[in-house]
C-alpha cells in the first residue's frame, strides 16, 4: 500500500480520552466513533467506566480501554519509570478493571489505547512500548491505538504481540518534526480551535501536518483523536466531526 501522504481516505475513526471527570462527556460522545475510557489508573473508578460505557452504548461507539500510570495527582502526565513488568502487571490489571465492568453492561471492549506520559515514553522507549502491547494481548483486546509515524515503536511493538495496530494521529496536539508530538509543556503545544479542525482534516485526508518548527510531517493514522478534558472539547468534537464529514470521510470506528 502506498503512504498516506500519496493517498486520500474514504473514512477515519474519531477518538476521544473519556472517563476522566470532564463535564463535556456526553456531547463528546455523541460526535466521536472510539471512546477511550479511563480504568483506575490516572483517572477513573467503578462508576465513572460504568457511566462511560452507557455513553458508549447509547451513541454506537466503539468503547476501549485507557490505562496509564497509576498516578491521579499528576493525571498522568508525570514522567515515572518502573520495571517492564510492573508497567505490564498494572496496565493489563486496569484493562481487566474495565473488561469486567463491560461484561456486566453488555459493552465489548474492541481496542487499548494508552494514556499521557505512558503513551509519550513509550513512543521511544522500547521495552516499555513492549510491556504495554503485551499487557494489551494478555488482555485479549484486539485493536491497539499508538502513535501513527514512521518507523512507530508502539505500533511495531503490538504487531510483535500480535495485535492489531491502529496509527493515531492528534486534531489539538502540535508535532514536532519527528512526528511525535510536541512537548506540553512548550509553545504551540495546545492547539486553537480552528487550528485543530484544520489540522484533523488534512490528517485525515493525506495523512500529513505542518511541525510546530515549519517542517511538514507524516502522520499515516487511522484513528484521530481529540482530547475530552478541554474547556472547548465538545465544540471541538462537533465542529471537528462536521468538518470531516463535509470533506467527504465517513466517521467511523475501525
Amino acid at each position: 500500500m502506498g503512504t498516506l501522504a500519496n493517498m486520500t481516505r474514504a473514512s477515519i475513526d474519531l477518538n476521544a480520552d473519556l472517563g476522566e471527570g470532564s463535564a463535556h462527556e456526553e456531547a463528546v460522545m455523541a460526535a466521536v466513533s472510539s471512546a477511550n475510557i479511563a480504568c483506575g489508573g490516572h483517572a477513573g473508578d467503578a462508576q465513572s467506566m460504568r457511566d462511560s460505557l452507557r455513553l458508549a452504548a447509547r451513541f454506537g461507539v466503539s468503547a476501549g480501554a485507557h490505562p496509564g500510570f497509576p498516578d491521579r495527582e499528576g493525571f498522568g502526565r508525570r514522567e515515572l519509570h518502573f520495571p517492564p513488568d510492573e508497567v505490564r502487571a498494572f496496565v493489563r490489571g486496569q484493562i481487566e478493571a474495565l473488561k469486567v465492568i463491560a461484561a456486566r453492561e453488555g459493552v465489548p471492549l474492541r481496542h487499548v489505547k494508552p494514556h499521557g506520559m505512558l503513551y509519550n515514553m513509550a513512543v521511544r522507549d522500547e521495552a516499555l512500548a513492549r510491556a504495554v502491547a503485551q499487557a494489551a494481548a494478555d488482555s485479549g483486546v484486539p485493536l491497539y491505538f499508538g502513535l501513527a509515524a514512521p518507523g512507530s515503536l508502539m505500533l511495531r511493538e503490538a504487531r510483535a504481540a500480535g495485535l492489531r495496530e491502529i496509527g493515531e494521529g492528534f486534531a489539538d496536539r502540535g508535532y514536532a518534526p519527528d512526528g511525535s508530538l510536541w512537548p506540553r509543556a512548550q509553545a504551540g503545544a495546545l492547539l486553537p480551535f480552528p487550528v485543530a479542525v484544520a489540522q484533523g482534516v488534512r490528517i485525515a485526508r493525506s495523512g500529513l501536518t505542518t511541525a510546530v518548527s515549519g517542517e511538514e510531517v507524516a502522520v499515516p493514522a487511522r484513528t484521530l483523536c481529540l482530547h475530552g478534558d478541554g474547556a472547548e472539547a465538545a465544540k471541538l468534537a462537533g465542529a471537528l466531526r462536521a468538518a470531516l464529514e463535509e470533506a467527504g470521510l465517513r466517521v467511523t470506528a475501525p
